[in-house]
């Protein structure tokens, strides 16, 4: 995914298609190429997709909030010119998008969130990585998925030098803690942009009862599960995840 990356101002993004824009947010420790499959999928359906890289250890300390994040993607959306957007959020990208869509509702047409913080406390990780077990942080990654081998060495190594910078474990570390404080229970039933939940049966990271939670306490959602799934349904089932979204835009005439 990196080669399609645009850095233009203060932005680096991925943009692909034409049509109804839609903005995937990734999360605390995904990359871009976690939506590899939505990106793929949904500009052959009439969509412009944009992944816009959320500045998570690139912003002072005390500004490493979700509220910020959300700003920041405002900031995103009208340099861009969009209006009408969809967003599309897992894990941290899912509690920015709840709190960017409280924010600024009128620039939100629909939302669809999977995995997401914004109600579990834990849904930032229980126990906090030690630096420089390699085998703890492989364990830890291979917990967020059903099948463990979607845990590539890769995402791996990815982790485990995130952790091992201290700066950026302590910017992780902020964010989960504003995360906690962002709880969002009490805003989302005055929140009526329609909302589509996709859920792993199998998610240990946000269980599912954190998924119907929040169709409960959201007006206008629908929840859609998916089995033998874990924390990144994008990612581990990326045709369903694609199949249940596709038909949920068409429904709702999106």
């Amino acid at each position: 995914m990196e080669e399609h990356l645009i850095e233009d101002g203060k932005y680096r993004y991925i943009e692909k298609g034409e049509g109804t824009p839609m903005i995937i947010l990734h999360g605390l420790m995904g990359g871009l190429s976690n939506f590899q499959g939505v990106s793929e999928y949904f500009p052959q359906k009439g969509y412009k997709v944009f992944i816009p890289e959320l500045p998570i250890y690139d912003m002072p300390l005390v500004k490493t909030t979700v509220k910020n994040f959300a700003t920041f993607l405002e900031g995103f959306i009208e340099y861009k010119g969009l209006k009408d957007v969809i967003l599309l959020g897992n894990s941290l990208g899912g509690h920015i998008g709840l709190l960017h869509t409280k924010m600024f509702p009128e620039m939100v047409k629909a939302l669809v969130i999977t995995g997401s913080s914004g109600l579990y406390e834990s849904a930032m990780g229980d126990g906090y990585p030690k630096r420089g077990d390699y085998e703890f942080i492989k364990k830890k990654a291979e917990d967020v998925f059903y099948d463990p081998k979607v845990a590539t060495k890769e995402i791996v190594d990815e982790v485990f030098a995130t952790v091992n910078d201290r700066m950026k474990l302590v910017k992780t570390l902020a964010i989960a803690k504003s995360a906690i404080r962002h709880n969002m229970s009490k805003d989302l039933p005055h929140m009526n942009t329609p909302t589509c939940i996709i859920w792993g049966e199998n998610d240990t990271v946000t269980p599912p009862n954190v998924a119907k939670e929040f169709h409960e306490l959201l007006p206008d959602s629908d929840l859609y599960w998916i089995e033998k799934c874990g924390h990144a349904p994008m990612m581990e089932h990326p045709n369903d995840f694609n199949r249940i979204l596709g038909a949920w835009l068409e429904k709702r005439g999106f």
